[in-house]
């Protein structure tokens, strides 16, 4: 086969995230998951944090209490629905598989 551009070599610390036939787009695709994961927890946290200081700031203003202990209680059920969704995965993965990771790192076989 006649190769045009050359032998094209990988970047160096792609090899970490295996071969094109050897799962990279299910590895990408787990990248971003956690990524959106690790956004969802810094948001929550974040959030926490600002509505401790509207708490703090409030005055004793109920109102403004009020609003902040909303905005608090929203971010902890936001981080309830992050961590549930791994338990969830991890139930149903143990349940019908055997295995508890296999929703959250899945694993594709192929030809060989």
């Amino acid at each position: 086969m006649l190769q045009i551009f050359g032998k094209v070599a990988p970047p160096p610390g792609v090899e970490r995230y295996g071969s094109l036939t050897g799962g990279g787009l299910v590895t990408f695709l787990n990248a971003i998951l956690l990524l959106l994961i690790v956004a969802g927890g810094v948001y929550a946290l974040f959030n926490i944090v600002i509505a401790g200081f509207q708490f703090i700031s409030a005055g004793g203003n109920p109102e403004n209490m009020q609003k902040a202990w909303a905005r608090i209680w929203q971010s902890l059920i936001g981080l309830l629905f992050i961590a549930g969704a791994f338990v969830l995965a991890a139930i149903f993965g143990q349940i019908i598989f055997k295995d508890p990771t296999i929703l959250i790192k899945p694993k594709i076989f192929g030809p060989q």
